[in-house]
């Protein structure tokens, strides 16, 4: 019995880890899509896209990623096994989002698809166990 406690807690970090950071992103790109759509100047005419140039386009792309990555989280948060595959498609999308924003964002758009490589691999490792009460 003491074994299986172990067991269950093993890898637990991976899934607070990967909660946190799909609803630290989540949130990030619900504001940045209501700013980018909103036309703010937080954003500059400097950067440029990979595919729709225009930010608007980009701006609805963030705000429906931003939705569902907090979805994820706390879906992730409550256990099973649909959270783990819906955290990681929400975080595989966001990745190949920040790979098209990269001319604009280079830094960022590098460390945050680290982030979510990391977040794909806790999942991958640790999400698919079902928690026990």
């Amino acid at each position: 019995m003491e074994g299986r406690a172990v067991d269950e807690a093993h890898g637990q970090g991976w899934l607070t880890f990967a909660g946190m950071m799909l609803f630290l992103a989540g949130v990030l790109n619900f504001i940045w899509g209501i700013a980018a759509i909103d036309g703010s100047s937080f954003f500059t005419d400097e950067g440029r896209y990979v595919i729709f140039d225009d930010l608007n386009t980009w701006g609805w792309f963030f705000l429906v990623i931003g939705v569902l990555q907090i979805g994820a989280a706390i879906s992730i948060w409550t256990g099973g096994a649909f959270g783990a595959v819906f955290g990681i498609a929400c975080a595989s999308v966001n990745a190949m989002v920040l790979l098209f924003t990269v001319n604009a964002f280079p830094i960022a758009a590098f460390m945050l698809f680290i982030v979510d490589l990391l977040v794909i691999y806790g999942l991958v490792a640790y999400g698919a166990r079902g928690r026990t009460t």
